[in-house]
């Protein structure tokens, strides 16, 4: 009697369809025009800037610190690549109404997967950008103003001045793709986000010292990068960016499970 066929099991791994999506989305992303136009326009406005401030700095004898030159190259930059960022977390889910319905229903991956995917993915693309074009451009101050940066610029309040700013574009970049989920169209998403970014940085300008508003923490870079800051306050800063980031999760979660695809 001839023995029966061995049974092959297959092990599927539920976490499979969530990371296809998060790879697929930071290869488009990366291929994307809205984000190398970012990046060669902070590459290109950081050198220039730099090129400028070390000009006045050796003829025209105008003097600055390292510190306060980078922290306002910081401010500038964050300013500057917010439109751009805008459009890549709103248009994350956005953009793709027409073919969320057959990766949700056709592909096997849940709304829940697949709306953590596309956060993830614009979360890490938008950070560890900046993070690197920030570092890039401590170091290039660093050793164009070497002779001031050696008693100015710190380490680890370079590395505290990425977190604070790396901080600030996460919670952009929830918040963005939350409303790009929601809304029904990517233009839609963007207007509607660029009143709530407006409304919110307006109320925080008005609300008293404690509170972390954009604005001061952006004016303060300057001491962060000499090291001149609390390390209860930052832990304070990073800890209600991981909140606004969650809650901004669970509002994209639940309403975009709820929505029609």
């Amino acid at each position: 009697m001839d023995a029966p066929p061995p049974v092959v099991t297959v092990r599927f791994n539920k976490f499979l369809p969530y990371w296809a999506v998060f790879q697929t989305d930071l290869r488009q992303t990366a291929r994307s025009w809205i984000y190398r136009l970012w990046v060669m326009m902070t590459v290109l406005a950081a050198a220039g800037l730099l090129l400028y401030r070390v000009g006045l700095h050796k003829e025209a004898g105008m003097f600055q610190s390292a510190a306060a030159q980078t922290g306002d190259l910081f401010r500038l930059m964050i300013l500057g690549s917010l439109a751009l960022v805008v459009v890549l977390a709103v248009s994350s889910i956005s953009s793709e109404r027409g073919t969320v319905a057959d990766s949700v229903l056709s592909r096997g991956i849940s709304r829940y997967q697949y709306f953590l995917a596309k956060w993830h993915a614009r979360l890490v693309v938008v950070t560890a950008t900046f993070a690197a074009l920030a570092f890039g451009v401590v170091l290039a101050s660093y050793f164009l103003f070497k002779d001031d940066a050696q008693t100015d610029l710190s380490f680890a309040g370079s590395f505290a001045a990425v977190l604070v700013v790396c901080a600030i574009l996460a919670v952009i970049v929830s918040w963005g793709v939350t409303i790009g989920a929601l809304a029904n169209s990517t233009m839609l998403g963007i207007t509607v986000f660029w009143l709530v970014l407006y409304g919110a940085g307006f109320l925080l300008s008005l609300m008293p010292e404690p509170w972390p508003s954009p604005d001061r923490q952006l004016a303060r870079l300057k001491f962060v990068l000499q090291g001149q800051y609390n390390p209860a306050i930052l832990t304070q800063l990073l800890t209600a960016s991981a909140v606004l980031c969650a809650g901004a999760a669970t509002v994209g979660l639940f309403g975009f499970s709820k929505r029609d695809v």
